[in-house]
């Protein structure tokens, strides 16, 4: 990597996100989405799609949280991300985005109503990436994960939510 995380974190003008780690929206579809064309878990109209830079440091982590629309991760630079991803039924998926190939992916889909946090694989890096949400992102859409609700869903995975979690 030639170029630092603070580098980017200027270049790019990123800011603080509330799961962890930096971001700047860099795309909303000017065309929107009426609430009448839209599933009922929406509450009023969303862009028909939205996309940011996120770039997280090694020593932080992406809380877990899930979306109510599908979300896709591009991986641009960096060192490769963990995607840890709970589904529906409560089983645990770890995926690997980076540029490796046979190791790892360049972009995933996670699955709306999915959990899911990530963290960078490797110590003193960080991961530089693109998410793309359609529907539209809004934080309406948005859920961080309490540890106590999601170690008393998934005990099996007390020990990763305990590291992936910011909220009691």
């Amino acid at each position: 990597m030639t170029q630092s995380a603070e580098y980017w974190i200027q270049h790019l003008k990123l800011k603080k996100h509330p799961e962890g780690g930096y971001f700047k929206e860099v795309y909303r579809s000017n065309e929107v989405i009426n609430i009448k064309g839209l599933p009922d878990r929406y509450t009023s109209f969303r862009n028909i799609s939205t996309s940011i830079y996120f770039l997280l440091k090694s020593d932080e982590f992406s809380a877990f949280h899930r979306l109510k629309s599908d979300e896709t991760w591009h991986f641009y630079l960096g060192s490769s991300l963990v995607l840890y991803i709970i589904d529906h039924s409560g089983k645990m998926r770890k995926l690997v985005l980076g540029n490796q190939p046979g190791d790892s992916n360049l972009q995933f889909t996670i699955p709306r109503g999915y959990w899911f946090a990530a963290k960078v694989e490797s110590p003193g890096s960080y991961s530089l990436m693109g998410c793309t949400v359609a529907p539209g992102f809004d934080f309406e859409d948005f859920e961080l994960g309490k540890k106590s609700e999601l170690i008393t869903r998934y005990p099996q995975y007390k020990s990763l939510i305990d590291e992936l979690t910011i909220l009691e």
